[in-house]
C-alpha cells in the first residue's frame, strides 16, 4: 500500500479504537443511571431491603466510569481536528453545534452533578439527592441524544444545502434533528445500553450470591436487572427489525453486506438466511456458505419471495468491507439470542423461587455479564464499517475527509493514543474489578469507608 493508504487505514483504526472504548463507557453511564434512580426510589419509598446498599455500590462504579469517560471523550473529539480536518471543514456547520450542545447541555449536567450524587449521600436531604440522581440520568440521556443526532445525520443526511466549496450548511435544524435513521438509531442504542448495564448488574449480583446467598443488596440487583431484561430484550428485537427496514430504505449497500448477498436470487426464490459464510470481496462470492432458503425475505420484506438489492448491483468502489460487517452482525444477533434465552430461563427460575439456589444458572449470568457490551460494539461495527466508503453517506468519501498527515506523524500519534488509553483503561479496569469485589458497607460514608475496605 502507498503511504496515503496507510495513513487512511491507521487513522480509521485509531478512531475505531478510541470510539469503541469511549462508547462502552458512555453506554455504561447511560444504562446504569436509570438503575441508580430505581434503587434510590425503592430505598426512599419502598423501604426494600438492600436497595440502599445496591445504590451506594453502583454509585462508585458510575462515578469511576464518568471520570474515565471524560478523558476518553476529549481524546476522541480532538481527532476531528488532527485526523479529520476535511470532514470538519465540510460538515462543521452541521455537526459542530450538535457536539457543542452535547458538551454544554448534557456533559456538564451529568459530570457536574455526579460529584454531588456521590459525595452528597448522608449530607443532603434524601429527596434532594433523588432529584440530583434524576438530573444525572437526564444528562446521560441528553448526551446520547445529541451524539446520536450527529451520527444519524452523517448516516442519513437531511435538512442541508451545499455552497460552492462543497460545505454542508444547515437549512432546517428540525430536519437535521429528524434525520430518517435517528428515531431507530436512538431507541436502539438506548435499549442496548440499558440491556448491557442490566446484564452487567445481573452478572455482578450473581457472582456475589455465589459467595453469599443471603446478601440482600445482590438479591435486589438481580431481581431488578432480570425483570427489566424480560421486557427490554424482546423490545430491542422489534426495534432492530424496524431499524433494518430503515437501513433497507436508506443504506441498501450496508444491508446487502449484512446479508452477504452478492447476487440476486433465482427468479421465484426468496433471500436465503446465511447462517455462516466466508465473504470474498474481490471474487464477489461466499465460500463455505450455510444458508436456509427464503427465510431472510421473511424478516427483510415480510414475505417469502421479496428481494433486496444485492452487492453486485452497486459500483465496486461504493461497496463496504463485507466480511467484518457480515460477521459482526451475526455476533450481535447471536449474543442477543443468548441474552433472550438467559433472561427467560432466569426469570422462570426466579418466579419458582429457585434462582439463587441454582448455581449453574448464576454462573451462566456471570459469564454473560459483558455480553451486552460486546453485542453493542458489534452493532457499532456494523453501523460504521457498513457506512464505508462514506463519512457523509453517499456525499462525502472517507478518503476525502482525512487531514494531510504524514505517515510518521500518524504512527507517532497512534502510539501516544495507545499509551494514554492503555494506561487509563488498565488502571480503570483494575479499580473497577476491586470495587465489584469489595464487601458492601451498610453504614458509614459512601466513599471513605468503602474504599478503605477495598482489598
Amino acid at each position: 500500500m502507498s503511504d496515503a493508504e496507510w495513513v487512511l487505514l491507521l487513522s480509521r483504526g485509531q478512531f475505531a479504537l478510541t470510539m469503541g472504548m469511549h462508547i462502552t463507557l458512555a453506554a455504561l453511564t447511560l444504562g446504569l443511571a436509570p438503575f441508580l434512580l430505581w434503587f434510590e426510589a425503592r430505598w426512599l419509598w419502598g423501604k426494600q431491603p438492600g436497595a440502599r446498599e445496591a445504590l451506594r455500590f453502583w454509585l462508585k462504579i458510575f462515578a469511576l466510569t464518568v471520570a474515565i469517560g471524560a478523558v476518553s471523550g476529549v481524546v476522541m473529539e480532538v481527532q476531528f481536528g488532527t485526523h479529520w480536518s476535511g470532514l470538519s471543514q465540510k460538515v462543521g456547520g452541521v455537526i459542530g453545534p450538535l457536539l457543542f450542545y452535547e458538551v454544554l447541555v448534557a456533559f456538564f449536567l451529568e459530570s457536574g452533578l455526579t460529584g454531588v450524587m456521590l459525595f452528597g449521600m448522608g449530607k443532603i436531604r434524601p429527596g434532594v439527592h433523588f432529584i440530583v440522581t434524576g438530573f444525572v440520568t437526564l444528562g446521560a440521556l441528553l448526551s446520547a441524544f445529541w451524539i446520536l443526532a450527529a451520527n444519524s445525520w452523517l448516516q442519513t443526511p437531511t435538512g442541508f444545502s451545499r455552497d460552492e466549496s462543497g460545505r454542508f450548511l444547515p437549512e432546517s435544524w428540525a430536519m437535521v434533528l429528524s434525520a430518517p435513521s435517528f428515531p431507530f438509531r436512538f431507541s436502539h442504542m438506548l435499549l442496548a445500553s440499558l440491556i448491557a448495564a442490566a446484564f452487567m448488574i445481573a452478572g455482578v449480583a450473581a457472582r456475589r450470591l455465589l459467595h453469599d446467598a443471603q446478601e440482600q443488596a445482590a438479591r435486589r440487583m438481580l431481581t431488578a436487572a432480570l425483570s427489566f431484561t424480560l421486557v427490554a430484550v424482546p423490545l430491542q428485537i422489534l426495534v432492530g427489525d424496524l431499524h433494518g427496514e430503515n437501513t433497507l430504505a436508506h443504506q441498501p449497500a450496508k444491508l446487502a453486506a449484512i446479508e452477504g448477498s452478492w447476487h440476486p436470487p433465482a427468479p421465484g426464490d426468496g433471500e436465503p438466511l446465511r447462517l455462516f459464510a466466508i465473504p470474498e470481496q474481490q471474487a464477489q462470492r461466499n465460500r463455505l456458505e450455510l444458508a436456509i432458503p427464503d427465510i431472510a425475505s421473511l424478516y427483510l420484506r415480510h414475505n417469502l419471495s421479496g428481494h433486496i438489492k444485492s452487492l453486485s448491483e452497486f459500483d465496486a468502489q461504493d461497496i463496504p468491507p463485507v466480511a467484518p460487517v457480515f460477521f459482526a452482525f451475526r455476533l450481535m444477533v447471536g449474543l442477543g439470542v443468548a441474552m433472550l434465552l438467559a433472561s427467560l430461563i432466569a426469570n422462570v427460575q426466579h418466579w419458582r423461587g429457585r434462582l439463587v439456589a441454582s448455581r449453574p444458572l448464576l454462573r451462566m449470568l456471570v459469564w454473560l455479564s459483558p455480553a451486552g457490551f460486546v453485542a453493542m460494539l458489534a452493532g457499532w461495527l456494523v453501523t460504521e464499517i457498513g457506512r464505508q466508503p462514506w463519512t457523509v453517506y453517499g456525499m462525502l468519501r472517507t478518503a476525502d475527509s482525512l487531514s494531510p498527515l504524514s505517515l510518521s506523524t500518524t504512527v507517532a500519534i497512534l502510539a501516544a493514543i495507545l499509551l494514554v488509553y492503555g494506561l487509563s483503561f488498565a488502571l480503570g479496569l483494575r479499580y473497577l474489578l476491586r470495587l465489584v469485589s469489595a464487601p458492601l458497607q451498610p453504614k458509614g460514608d459512601v466513599v471513605t469507608q468503602e474504599i478503605r475496605t477495598t482489598p
